[in-house]
């Protein structure tokens, strides 16, 4: 039986995935998160009796208690959601990005190279060697930003264009360098926009979803025409489950979900749904160094993984609209959590 060790898996991606997992595979699934403030136990009420489930409250920069954990557990696989991964909290402070997302995710690949004890010559393997993995899920912000037409590949180059961007890069080029460097066996995932239910309320559908319940202004960024391609999370995490059975060790996959949206056509859309009026609307001074497009082709998973996403957006976002109406209590916990340290700003959107 695998031991899998999920990192940062009481966040919005991360719960959704030991969900997942525990719901299709007889593994063992220990889950370490630090439990700032996207990060809440409340994601994963349903699975916390699990016999085969583990939390563990940590930090991903404590080497002493990742050994502790290898050993314990006799880890043979790592799934790394674990990072700081709000865009303007970058800007407004860029240092804990650069410490969790690069320091915290060296610190996970060299335990896992001095458990796993591996030669270089492991990275000519295809497979699994020695039934051990270490998986790192990124994002498309890595490649920087399009023009109107084409699409990110994974032979783009690495253009991050804000501090939060440019904290995953290096993160992926640390993964990168262990598999070369060490034979560490290792993929790296990159996606698109991902949404869905228990997603941290300072995210764009969540937030819009939330200010239109409560009549409160919908902060709108420039001229809201930001275009990214929006991906369910439940087909990430089909996406990501595929890469740790299926995938080539060593390669990069993206996972998208071929919808491009406008940001302002999203927001109308939600105020639609609602009932609400577009007066809501409130459009504010743009975020510095805003990518104008982002956009996937997720031609090489689709191909070499048999990859194709369930979700329609318009089924999809459906779905996500109704589980908010029917958690308001999640979001409020949340929210009151979260402002006892992080003021809110006018816009609703916390920015501490």
């Amino acid at each position: 039986m695998k031991n899998i060790l999920v990192t940062g898996g009481a966040g919005f991606i991360g719960s959704n995935f030991v969900k997942y997992m525990l719901e299709k595979y007889d593994y063992n699934i220990i889950n370490l998160d630090l439990l700032t403030y996207a990060g809440s136990l409340n994601n994963l009420t349903d699975v916390d009796k699990n016999r085969h489930y583990t939390f563990i409250k940590g930090d991903i920069r404590n080497r002493a208690l990742l050994e502790r954990i290898f050993e314990e557990f006799v880890i043979d696989t790592v799934i790394n959601f674990a990072a700081e991964s709000h865009v303007d909290r970058s800007i407004d402070g860029a240092e804990i990005f650069l410490s969790t997302n690069v320091l915290g995710t060296y610190t996970l690949l060299d335990v896992a190279k001095a458990n796993w004890k591996l030669t270089p010559e492991d990275k000519y393997s295809t497979e699994y060697k020695n039934g051990v993995k270490f998986v790192q899920i990124s994002t498309d912000e890595v490649y920087g930003a399009l023009g109107k037409n084409g699409k990110f590949t994974e032979l783009t180059p690495l253009s991050p264009n804000s501090p939060y961007s440019a904290s995953k890069a290096s993160a992926d080029l640390f993964v990168r360098s262990y598999h070369e460097t060490f034979g560490l066996p290792i993929n790296i995932t990159r996606c698109s926009n991902n949404y869905g239910p228990n997603q941290f309320p300072e995210k764009l559908i969540p937030l819009m979803i939330n200010n239109c319940l409560n009549n409160i202004k919908l902060p709108v960024y420039g001229d809201g025409l930001q275009i990214r391609d929006w991906l369910h999370v439940s087909d990430h995490c089909l996406g990501i489950d595929l890469v740790l059975h299926k995938g080539k060790v060593g390669e990069i996959y993206n996972i998208g979900g071929n919808n491009e949206k406008a940001n302002i056509d999203i927001v109308k859309l939600i105020i639609k749904t609602l009932g609400k009026s577009e007066s809501l609307i409130e459009y504010v001074k743009d975020r510095l160094g805003h990518d104008r497009r982002y956009a996937i082709d997720n031609t090489k998973i689709s191909t070499e993984l048999a990859f194709h996403p369930k979700y329609t957006f318009e089924s999809g976002i459906k779905e996500t609209i109704d589980w908010y109406l029917k958690n308001q209590d999640w979001i409020a916990e949340i929210l009151t959590k979260t402002s006892k340290n992080c003021p809110t700003s006018i816009g609703g959107e916390m920015n501490c």
